[in-house]
């Protein structure tokens, strides 16, 4: 073997074994369930890093409170839950497997929740329940910096009784994704007009258009880019 051959088959290896990984994990309730990052942010975001370096997962369940996701949540009257955590705990059996084997060098991850926790009152206790989720995820895969894209409650609920603390999770979604570097947010209030998927027109709805999920995808995508390339 000459040296010059010996020397490409060690650098083709050393580059596999330095390879790493962004991992991006999806989460939340209903509008995240709908929400298809197929369609725009994975393309995005492989674009950006590599299709070989990028890790994709999602996993959501609609109408769902924080709770599930924050472990050991405490309203703010003191009520404590039989059960909490699942959801993140499901997402996790999705991440644990993907990532075995791989080199994590960031994560980012991205969240859509709230009308859950804006009708039920939550919004005194959700700025903490969402670093609590942080600090899981910290803790969990072993990586202390993580990126967080937060989709702001939209517009849907400004002035409906049924939802009396709307307007306290949306301002609380803002201050904790302005309270560090590696957290943002993006606006969808002009995401719930227009067709939705079977074709009806509709306004200020709280699910979003077809074409506002395609949107939500791509200021994801945007925000997540520039949160790992300034970070």
């Amino acid at each position: 073997m000459t040296i010059a051959l010996a020397s490409a088959i060690t650098l083709m290896f050393a580059g596999v074994a330095t390879a790493q990984t962004h991992l991006f994990l999806l989460s939340g309730q209903s509008n995240m369930s709908r929400f298809k990052p197929e369609k725009v942010f994975t393309p995005a975001v492989q674009a950006e890093f590599g299709k070989d370096k990028v890790i994709v997962i999602k996993d959501a369940k609609g109408g769902q409170p924080i709770r599930r996701w924050r472990k050991g949540w405490i309203s703010a009257s003191g009520e404590v839950p039989e059960s909490t955590g699942d959801l993140y705990d499901r997402l996790m059996e999705k991440v644990t497997p993907a990532i075995k084997g791989r080199k994590i060098k960031t994560v980012t991850f991205v969240w859509m929740q709230g009308e859950s926790d804006a009708k039920a009152s939550n919004g005194e206790v959700y700025a903490a329940s969402l670093v609590g989720i942080i600090d899981q995820l910290r803790a969990d895969l072993k990586h202390h910096e993580i990126n967080v894209v937060v989709g702001r409650l939209s517009d849907a609920g400004l002035d409906s009784k049924k939802y009396p603390h709307w307007m306290m999770i949306r301002e609380a979604q803002v201050a904790f994704s302005k309270s560090n570097p590696r957290h943002d947010w993006v606006n969808t209030d002009d995401l719930n007009d227009g067709k939705d998927k079977s074709g009806r027109t509709r306004a200020n709805a709280v699910h979003y258009s077809v074409k506002g999920y395609e949107i939500l995808g791509q200021r994801y995508a945007e925000k997540a880019i520039a949160l790992i390339r300034d970070n």
